[in-house]
């Protein structure tokens, strides 16, 4: 459990990536022009809604970009979904300020970026249907910009919406074969992280786990290429390359704390 300041050996885990609601989706809706005419996007609402997330979760196409920035884990249960960590404390991201803005020129996770839409399954059936979370920060009763457009047909921001969700749905089914390969391979280990902060002290960092660099060595030459063939190799560099933005997070907290101290 965090607090305002990190206790010595204060422990702290990534958010829980799994609940009855997606992370951040508090009331999602299939769009349809009945309800949802006359309704539009706030312009430019920020990323207030990411405040109290310490990690998203990411698909494997974007590590490359994702490693640069922060530190990738998977999470602890049998689903192995890689996570980009946001902060060192409980419900805390480091990335984003008071005022709702990412910090300049670090990547945003797809995940962010695909907020407030989603995907969601249409019962009986294997279709996908476009949905928006019904949220009055980022919703309002306007024109500016609408999910419809006069004729009752969806608006170019509705379709770009629906864009990024195909290629968003399409880059996450890659996380599968890449999760369930981690998860039989035994490369998996769980991990504390133990970070130095201001005036002496340290947080604990854990709830996840990490690839064993000595338990990749041991792969067979079999499983090997296949991880080549699969181009998860690379990924797994990514991940082994973000060891080193756990620093990255101890200068953001650091900076919050003086921030918090003055």
């Amino acid at each position: 459990m965090a607090s305002n300041t990190p206790p010595t050996n204060g422990k702290s885990a990534p958010a829980e990536a799994s609940s009855v609601l997606p992370l951040f989706y508090k009331n999602p809706e299939p769009l349809e022009a009945s309800k949802h005419a006359g309704l539009s996007l706030k312009k430019n609402f920020g990323f207030k809604f990411t405040a109290s997330a310490n990690a998203v979760p990411i698909n494997i196409v974007e590590m490359p970009q994702v490693c640069q920035f922060y530190p990738i884990a998977f999470s602890p249960d049998a689903n192995a979904t890689p996570v980009a960590i946001l902060g060192l404390r409980d419900n805390e991201n480091l990335f984003v300020d008071a005022n709702g803005r990412w910090l300049e020129n670090a990547y945003i996770p797809a995940y962010v970026r695909r907020y407030p839409f989603i995907f969601s399954e249409m019962p009986g059936t294997d279709r996908l249907s476009l949905c928006v979370d019904m949220n009055d920060e980022i919703i309002e009763k306007s024109d500016k910009q609408p999910f419809f457009n006069a004729e009752g047909g969806g608006s170019d921001l509705a379709q770009n919406a629906l864009n990024f969700c195909k290629s968003y749905h399409a880059a996450a089914q890659q996380n599968v074969a890449f999760s369930k390969a981690l998860q039989d391979s035994g490369l998996l280990i769980e991990r504390e992280a133990q970070i130095n902060v201001a005036d002496g002290k340290r947080i604990s960092f854990s709830g996840f786990k990490i690839i064993s660099p000595e338990k990749l060595a041991e792969l067979s030459d079999k499983d090997f290429l296949k991880w080549r063939e699969n181009d998860w190799l690379s990924r797994i560099y990514d991940h082994f390359h973000s060891a080193g933005r756990w620093q990255t997070l101890a200068n953001l907290l650091n900076a919050r704390l003086a921030k918090e101290a003055a």
